[in-house]
């Protein structure tokens, strides 16, 4: 578990791989109530829109950029800021990781801010984010 004493500029947060499935990105979806046809119709997402396949959901990019920070995180303090940008798509089949790296510790203020990332099979950066916490 992470303490605020221990932390400097440059850590590294543990990664995580992602491969969804079309079952799971369908589930996501329509818990979302998201019924853009790109997320679950191969012939729309590839013949009219020009994927190379279905489009894993942007708002699954994020909950994993967030998963990454609070797994981390633990018990050891809370979430307090997060915001990421998806600038690229992701297609099912591929793998995707997620990491993070903290770019400021403020011990005075008990916080850390940490910069992250998820990268696709060309170690591109398709969803970078910015996230801060706060340690108990």
């Amino acid at each position: 578990m992470p303490n605020i004493t221990s932390l400097t500029a440059g850590d590294t947060l543990p990664g995580r791989s992602y491969r969804p499935d079309n079952v799971q990105l369908f589930l996501y979806n329509a818990a979302l109530w998201n019924a853009h046809r790109i997320h679950y119709d191969h012939p729309y997402a590839t013949g009219v829109e020009g994927y190379p396949g279905l489009v894993i959901a942007g708002p699954m990019i994020g909950e994993w950029l967030a998963q990454c920070v609070v797994g981390w995180l633990g018990e050891a303090g809370r979430l307090v800021s997060f915001e990421y940008s998806n600038r690229k798509a992701a297609i099912i089949g591929e793998t995707l990781r997620s990491g993070g790296t903290i770019t400021a510790v403020h011990p005075e203020l008990r916080e850390a801010t940490i910069d992250l990332f998820i990268w696709n099979e060309s170690d591109e950066v398709i969803a970078p984010g910015t996230a801060i916490v706060r340690f108990d």
